[in-house]
């Protein structure tokens, strides 16, 4: 970037970069002034040509193309590939900024932690009167046949994902928590890898952080888990639901890049309480699966019988303590959007303190005053079910936005609210935060402000809960809701320090 009488003007690339009114964007601060952390990227980003641009992004994609990478498409049709979306821009944050959404969301974690034993244990959450039974009892994630099993090694979560967004005052916000079989760890590497192709001189100057160690702990730690009782060594691997999965190639670059065995449930089988997989050298003992099937398709005797995916005895491996799962059977329950109404009141109870980052603001329909609340301020929130585990900004075809019943055959709100109460939640309607994102093509395009969501990838290692110092951030043009993925940026944290840019945001 050019600097004219000690001035910085603004580079080429950002013409026209607008940000929104009354929305945080993460390049320019609310004075206008460009965010320092992002200064050396844009100083070295403005120093390329328009062809240098477009070869750069090409040599990404071609990274993606050569690497395999890919994710399927559920329709109705027969089974499609597509390319993984990558957005070439990054997003940057400061370290500071990121270990304290890492200190935030490991006190979530640990609250998850506390409320999934509760419900498969003692239960005082609804007996007490903390969480509505409805929620539970009610609740398909929720499997009862973990009641009172105490997961091996102590732990029943392992590796969470949590989607999280910045406010219009810049604060973080959760938007969902992802306990199921989170997945985007993989597809964030390979992020980092394109990247790293696009702008090598980042890589080599601007002290961004390396994520082998994540997942070199968390290799560590489920071998740890394997191997936890003395006798014959026990092996780890992946339990995939196999190559039709969304994901499929996430669980096999996992694999490959752990050096863990990619597993599906007709690989197994269980005898005497005990998991083993089959090796042409006969049945070999496992000690720990990290799960990436839903756990109603985990075994066909215990759940959903028509699963066809499942090994089945496997929640019998599961009770007698002989496998260990990351995560555990059941951990769905803890996706529940209504589940965030309590959440907050939940770890004042149990930690005598707030949240150090709120969830979206959620109002569970069953409780008379809240139900009323969100009667006279639908307008301003998303009205969808309860027990749905999508995330807020995912509206399905029964979702009332801004007090729109679209489905006339359901009534008006009014009606809708007092007969169907129980099974609805409310949340805040949010303007995500903006980032920058490349529109048009390499020779011609420019940044421009898109909203953006991070997902945050958490490991329980001997260490405690480890991050893994780079998220899957995801982006939606402007004029469509901020769905993910659309696309798929590298997100950075950077160590270290910048000093004070002078370049405004062009208006």
């Amino acid at each position: 970037m050019e600097q004219q009488a000690g001035v910085r003007v603004t580079p080429p690339y950002l013409e026209g970069y607008a940000p929104q009114s009354g929305v945080s964007d993460e390049l320019f601060g609310t004075t206008g002034e460009m965010r320092p952390v992002w200064q050396p990227f844009v100083d070295a980003f403005s120093r390329l040509t328009p062809a240098q641009v477009a070869g750069r992004f090409e040599r990404g994609n071609q990274y993606l193309r050569d690497a395999g990478v890919y994710f399927r498409q559920y329709s109705n049709q027969p089974l499609s590939e597509r390319e993984w979306p990558l957005s070439h821009v990054p997003v940057i944050l400061h370290e500071t900024e990121w270990n304290g959404i890492c200190t935030a969301l490991s006190q979530r974690a640990d609250l998850l932690e506390a409320v999934m034993a509760d419900l498969y244990g003692p239960g005082k959450l609804v007996a007490d009167g903390h969480l509505p039974v409805d929620l539970v009892a009610n609740n398909p994630a929720w499997l009862r046949p973990m009641v009172g099993v105490e997961p091996a090694g102590g732990h029943y979560l392992h590796f969470l994902a949590f989607e999280i967004g910045r406010s219009p005052d810049g604060s973080w916000f959760v938007l969902g928590d992802r306990t199921q079989a989170p997945s985007g760890a993989g597809f964030a590497l390979e992020n980092r890898m394109a990247t790293s192709r696009i702008f090598p001189e980042s890589f080599s100057g601007d002290r961004i952080h390396r994520l082998a160690g994540f997942f070199g702990d968390f290799r560590h730690a489920l071998d740890t888990l394997a191997n936890r009782r003395e006798g014959l060594p026990r092996r780890a691997g992946i339990l995939t639901p196999g190559p039709a999965n969304d994901a499929y190639f996430e669980h096999t670059y996992i694999a490959r890049y752990l050096g863990l065995m990619l597993l599906e449930g007709e690989d197994l089988i269980v005898k005497n309480g005990e998991a083993m997989v089959r090796t042409i050298e006969g049945p070999q003992p496992l000690g720990v699966l990290w799960r990436r099937i839903d756990a109603q398709f985990a075994d066909p005797l215990e759940f959903e019988p028509d699963s066809q995916i499942g090994t089945p005895g496997l929640m019998e491996a599961v009770a007698t303590g002989n496998l260990a799962l990351a995560n555990a059977l059941g951990s769905g329950v803890l996706e529940t959007r209504a589940l965030m109404a309590f959440l907050p009141k939940i770890n004042r109870l149990l930690n005598g303190e707030p949240l150090a980052m709120p969830n979206i603001a959620t109002w569970w329909c069953g409780s008379p005053s809240e139900r009323e609340y969100v009667r006279s301020n639908a307008q301003n929130l998303v009205i969808g079910p309860a027990l749905s585990v999508d995330l807020p900004f995912d509206w399905g075809a029964n979702a009332i936005v801004g007090g729109d019943v679209r489905d006339a055959a359901r009534g008006p709100l009014d009606t809708l609210l007092a007969t169907e109460g129980a099974s609805l939640v409310g949340q805040q309607a949010v303007n995500l935060s903006t980032t920058p994102a490349w529109v048009g093509d390499g020779e011609t395009g420019r940044l421009r402000p898109c909203p953006m969501t991070v997902r945050v990838f958490a490991a329980r290692t001997d260490k405690g809960w480890s991050f893994m110092k780079a998220a899957m951030p995801g982006s939606a043009p402007k004029a469509t809701p901020p769905r993910l993925p659309c696309s798929a940026a590298g997100r950075w944290p950077m160590s270290g320090s910048h000093p004070t840019a002078r370049c405004r945001s062009p208006r």
